[in-house]
C-alpha cells in the first residue's frame, strides 16, 4: 500500500482551477521530482499533501486513512509531513538552533537540555556545526535554507516535501542544499520535490512526474521522461530547459 496516495485531486482559486484530477501515489523511500512551468500546481500540489491547502475534490490517504475529509486534525499529519519552502522563514531574532529547537519543544513539550545534541548532530552532518549560534542575517542563503531543512527534520518526519527550495539562491550556493537532499536520499527519506534542478532529478529521483496546467501530463523513470518522453507538451518542455 502505498504510504501517502492522491486520487482525482481538485483545488481551484477563485475560478482558476490549479489541479485538476490528480492521481499519486508516494510509497516509504522514495523520491518524486515534480517538474513543469511555473504555473502549473507543482506548489499547490505540495501544500495539499500536507493539508496547507483543503483540496475541493477528490482524496488523500496517508497509511489508508483519509486525512483529505473536511474537518480532519491537520497538526498530527504535519508531524508526520514535513515541508521546506522556497522562502527559508527563519524567525530573525533566534539563532539558528532555537529556530530549529522551536517546534519540538512547542508541539512535543521536549527540554532544551534532551533535544540540542540531536539537533547538534543534524547540523554538523548538513555542514552548519560551526553556525548553530548564528542568526539569520549572519548565514548565507545556502546556509539559511540548510537551516530551514535541519528544523523541518527536527521534528523526525516520515515523508518531506520540498519546494523549489534552491530557486531563490544564487547559483553557486545551488549545490550545498543539494548535496543536503543527497544525504536524505541516501539515507532512504521519502521525499516529493518540486524543483527546475532537472539534473538532480535525472539523477537521483525514482519517478519524475511532469505536470501541465494542472494535471499530471508524464511520469516514469528519469530514463524514460528526459530520454524518451511519450508526451508532444513533455518534449517541447524539455528542449526549452536541458
Amino acid at each position: 500500500m502505498p504510504t501517502l496516495s492522491l486520487k482525482n485531486v481538485r483545488k481551484s482559486f477563485g475560478g482558476n482551477e490549479v489541479l485538476r484530477g490528480i492521481d499519486l501515489d508516494i510509497t516509504t523511500g522514495q523520491m518524486i521530482c515534480l517538474i513543469g512551468a511555473s504555473g502549473s500546481g507543482k506548489s499547490t500540489l505540495l501544500r495539499c499533501l500536507n493539508l496547507l491547502e483543503p483540496i475541493d475534490d477528490g482524496t488523500i490517504t496517508l497509511d489508508g486513512t483519509d486525512i483529505s475529509e473536511p474537518g480532519f486534525d491537520p497538526q498530527p499529519v504535519r508531524q508526520r509531513i514535513g515541508m521546506v519552502f522556497q522562502s527559508y522563514n527563519l524567525f530573525p531574532h533566534m539563532t539558528a538552533m532555537d529556530n530549529a529547537m522551536l517546534a519540538p519543544r512547542r508541539i512535543h513539550g521536549h527540554n532544551r537540555a534532551a533535544l540540542e545534541p540531536r539537533i547538534a548532530e543534524l547540523f554538523t552532518r548538513f555542514g552548519l556545526g560551526d553556525r548553530m549560534q548564528h542568526y539569520p542575517d549572519q548565514l548565507s542563503g545556502g546556509q539559511q535554507q540548510r537551516v530551514a531543512i535541519v528544523r523541518a527534520l527536527a521534528m523526525r518526519p516520515e515523508i518531506m516535501l520540498f519546494d523549489e527550495i534552491t530557486s531563490a539562491l544564487d547559483p553557486e550556493l545551488v549545490g550545498e542544499v543539494l548535496d543536503v537532499l543527497r544525504q536524505l536520499r541516501a539515507e532512504g527519506m521519502t521525499m516529493v520535490l518540486a524543483t527546475h534542478e532537472m539534473g538532480f532529478a535525472r539523477e537521483l529521483a525514482d519517478t519524475v512526474c511532469f505536470l501541465d496546467q494542472g494535471r499530471i501530463l508524464e511520469s516514469g523513470p528519469p530514463s524514460q521522461v528526459f530520454g524518451a518522453p511519450q508526451e508532444t507538451r513533455t518534449r517541447a518542455f524539455l528542449s526549452r530547459v536541458l
